[in-house]
């Protein structure tokens, strides 16, 4: 699928995990590069003093270049989790997608989104997360934005990202219309204490984000739901777990089956 390899040093031997102790890929993690040019970004993907790197880096054209063989671990998940799983690195194939990203300019916890992604750029993800899956046998529902693996630290591809029209295509989940919509429910914020709490981070936990079952709504579950906002509830992303919110993460789990 790449038009051309443009090599990184930044890699190395995936390492056994999960129980199976497979060194096999089965995830496939989303980024946008979050820099003010694609060289700019290039140049930092490839600089062994940075020791950041990826799989695979897709411009906004839909070109698709080559850094790192999907055989080898690159490092571009950093500290992050999923399922229990720590080393996503070792996990994953990472795909860079050129976008400036959010406006960090902005002062606040939940910054303005950046610009849309070209059709050309997102046809062309479609196309290489399809090969990919194929390839390794990778299911829709272990394709993950960079922001699901890594709350609050990490926020990309942010929500522009237009996630629907990739899980239209197969590549990844959606939850179907909730119907009915979601009745009256209490939401839950910043502060809140007690067992709807706990079980809010239950599900959570259980659909594959590292949270802990403390009963506290604290900074850590407000991450948590702003990236499940991020991914699936594009147009309200307030760190807010009402009725849609739980709706939408029910139907996803029933989806996936967890």
């Amino acid at each position: 699928m790449a038009d051309r390899v443009y090599p990184s040093p930044n890699h190395g031997e995936r390492k056994a995990c999960g129980k199976t102790g497979k060194t096999a890929p089965d995830c496939i993690i989303l980024h946008y590069t979050g820099m003010a040019s694609a060289s700019d970004a290039l140049l930092w993907l490839a600089n062994p003093l940075w020791e950041v790197s990826c799989h695979y880096f897709v411009f906004e054209d839909g070109r698709i270049w080559q850094m790192v063989p999907e055989s080898r671990r690159a490092w571009h998940a950093g500290r992050s989790s999923w399922q229990g799983e720590t080393d996503m690195n070792s996990r994953s194939i990472g795909i860079e997608i050129v976008n400036n990203g959010h406006d960090l300019a902005i002062p606040g916890p939940l910054p303005p989104p950046g610009p849309p992604f070209p059709d050309e750029q997102i046809d062309a993800v479609i196309r290489l997360v399809q090969d990919i899956a194929t390839r390794w046998n990778i299911p829709p529902r272990r394709i993950l934005a960079h922001s699901d693996i890594a709350p609050g630290r990490k926020i990309d591809p942010g929500e522009t990202f237009p996630w629907q029209k990739l899980a239209e295509a197969g590549v990844g989940v959606w939850p179907g219309k909730l119907s009915p919509p979601p009745a009256a429910m209490p939401s839950y914020r910043l502060g809140d204490e007690g067992m709807p709490v706990a079980a809010l981070q239950s599900m959570f936990a259980r659909f594959g984000y590292g949270i802990e079952i403390t009963g506290v709504f604290d900074q850590r579950t407000f991450d948590v739901v702003v990236a499940f906002q991020r991914h699936w509830r594009q147009d309200k992303v307030d760190g807010v777990a009402d009725g849609e919110t739980l709706g939408l993460l029910r139907a996803l789990m029933a989806t996936v089956q967890v």
